[in-house]
């Protein structure tokens, strides 16, 4: 319901409300990242197939990160280059709930991947005996299926939960998707508001609890080793992951678990823009500037190409 007691049928994105030349550099900007992600990520995901020296656990587990990142920027991006390229802001009520469907299943998918690459870094560096026969592929296929059943149960609630609330104060969406703080500041007071947070809180805090305890028990295996360089080298294999990990998690607390009260939207556009927009292009940069694996795989498809062109 809206103000006037009329069913709501579409909504008003307000996005950033900028001066026209600065909507059009925007757009340029958030356009170049968008294609950037595009092409980082799905290069990602061919370099993984391509290559055999990374047909392994970890790189299974990435190249579907890389999928999440696309999905993530074909749920958000391309609606907000239509707003900001024509300053298109109505949303019908049934995109937005896809929008709001499909934005956090890829957020809550990620962060049961990000747990279980945790896992398997558990299992490469504290048990690298048994690793071989305990991530198989069924056993990383089941993993990932579970990331993904779990995240889809904990979206369809929230998505039933948020949008069966009478918008009953406007339409007008201060923000620029249909993202979760925004549409509870539209509800009545009789809200579900508690179970859509209590939803979030068990899906981030459970997927955070299985990384600590990984990186737990990894770093009492690395405090064992004596030498420096071997350190240095045991912990080399996890700083992609725990950078990445230190990004999305930082940014989604900071959304997400400090609840609907007295925050700044404004604030939370910009933190959004980043982990919506700005982390799925960083992602691939994280893995193939830290991992010596990737950039040999890379560094081989560089001089195939010399080698074609010299041809």
């Amino acid at each position: 319901m809206a103000e006037n007691g009329t069913m709501v049928t579409e909504f008003v994105l307000m996005g950033f409300r900028l001066q026209a030349e600065l909507q059009i550099g925007l757009f340029f900007v958030f356009l170049a990242v968008f294609l950037i992600t595009m092409g980082g990520n799905l290069g990602m995901i061919v370099l993984i197939q391509s290559d055999l020296r990374l047909q392994t656990p970890m790189y299974f587990f990435l190249s579907h990160l890389s999928f999440l990142d696309i999905c993530y920027s074909f749920v958000i991006v391309p609606h907000l280059l239509e707003t900001l390229g024509t300053d298109k802001m109505i949303i019908t009520y049934e995109c937005c709930t896809s929008q709001f469907f499909f934005f956090t299943l890829c957020a809550s998918t990620e962060c049961f991947l990000l747990a279980v690459m945790a896992y398997d870094r558990y299992m490469a560096v504290c048990k690298p005996l048994l690793y071989a026969t305990a991530m198989t592929p069924q056993t990383c296929l089941g993993l990932v299926a579970g990331a993904y059943a779990g995240a889809m149960v904990s979206s369809v609630i929230r998505t039933g939960c948020t949008f069966s609330i009478s918008f009953c104060k406007s339409n007008h969406v201060d923000f620029f998707f249909c993202d979760l703080p925004p549409l509870l500041k539209l509800a009545c007071r009789e809200t579900r508001e508690w179970v859509i947070y209590l939803l979030a809180f068990v899906v981030s805090t459970t997927s955070i609890s299985v990384i600590l305890i990984s990186y737990l028990l990894i770093i009492q295996v690395v405090l064992r080793i004596h030498t420096a360089g071997d350190k240095a080298k045991t912990f080399s294999t996890c700083a992609s992951h725990m950078t990445a990990v230190a990004l999305f998690f930082g940014t989604l607390i900071f959304i997400y678990l400090k609840g609907n009260m007295g925050k700044s939207l404004e604030e939370d556009k910009v933190v959004s823009i980043f982990y919506t927009v700005v982390m799925p292009m960083l992602n691939p940069v994280i893995y193939s500037l830290r991992n010596k694996e990737v950039k040999e795989a890379l560094k081989k498809v560089f001089n195939r190409m010399r080698v074609s062109q010299a041809d």
